[in-house]
């Protein structure tokens, strides 16, 4: 019996070892390979000469392994595995060289939050760019996830199963109020904030829906005087006196100085989140990008 010389063993051989003990034929196996039978016969004699030992049983009926064909050939489905991790990990290596992190948000977080993520994941991986979405609304990002617009939104929690997603941070509602309109230090009642005219976004129904519902379970109703469409424009009017707003903190960012903030008589919170489609093929830049997101 010769001596095993391992410089020789090729991973060819493995492959067409496996494919013929998967069919129990030579020619099964060569269709499999894209090879032809005599090129797999080839292979598989020239492993048993190379190991000295016979590895396969043939026959009219097919190939069957030999009890030592039986222990050669696990080892050689863990090699072609090994090797398929190996390049599993080199494609996500390489898949962290080059490419993009879409992201879907709305206004404020592109605003306030987006920023100081971008300017880290830049310091990580400079090769990497980051192509950000702006919607108006929640329901826009979410639509943009399941539509493979984005790989990545920011958005209210809870939302639905078909999302992964993760708490990122808890937004308070605040009432913006014209300027000099409460003492300093002074908590506001329901009585005084419903003396103001009060102005709403239109593109934000879920928001106005989220404080009309709060207001109700104390006994007050939400009286709407003006429905706007800009956020700053919404500032500006309560800045010169013409009524008041309650508005999530972030998006109300950056805030005048002279407007009045204060807590909710009852407080109210929204949940801001990222979010990933369950169960989506996504590129590893998209989880190194999340894992600076949760930690920003």
């Amino acid at each position: 019996m010769s001596e095993v010389n391992d410089s020789k063993l090729k991973i060819s051989q493995l492959r067409a070892l496996v494919a013929i003990a998967n069919h129990g034929n030579f020619s099964s196996a060569a269709l499999e390979l894209g090879l032809s039978q005599s090129t797999v016969s080839h292979a598989i004699a020239t492993l048993e000469e190379e190991l000295g030992i016979v590895l396969l049983f043939r026959g009219r009926h097919g190939a069957t392994l030999t009890p030592i064909g039986e222990q050669v050939i696990q080892e050689a489905r863990q090699v072609l595995h090994l090797l398929e991790v190996i390049r599993e990990k080199a494609n996500q290596e390489k898949g962290l060289q080059t490419g993009q992190v879409r992201v879907a948000c709305v206004r404020s977080i592109a605003t306030n939050v987006l920023p100081k993520v971008i300017a880290r994941f830049r310091e990580k991986l400079p090769t990497i760019s980051v192509v950000m979405t702006e919607c108006d609304r929640y329901a826009e990002v979410e639509q943009a996830l399941r539509e493979g617009q984005a790989d990545v939104g920011f958005t209210l929690l809870p939302t639905t199963t078909e999302f992964e997603t993760w708490e990122l941070f808890r937004d308070e509602f605040v009432a913006l109020l014209p300027p000099g309109s409460i003492a300093p230090g002074v908590s506001l009642s329901w009585e005084q904030l419903a003396k103001y005219p009060m102005i709403v976004n239109l593109r934000s129904p879920q928001h106005n829906k989220t404080v009309s519902a709060h207001f109700l379970q104390f006994g007050q109703t939400l009286k709407i005087d003006y429905e706007l469409r800009e956020d700053s424009t919404i500032l500006s009017m309560v800045k010169q006196g013409l009524g008041a707003t309650v508005m999530a903190r972030l998006a109300a960012e950056p805030i005048l100085k002279e407007i009045e903030v204060r807590s909710l008589p009852v407080p109210l919170e929204r949940v801001i989140g990222v979010a990933i489609l369950a169960d989506a093929l996504l590129p590893r830049a998209v989880f190194a990008f999340l894992d600076i997101v949760k930690v920003t």
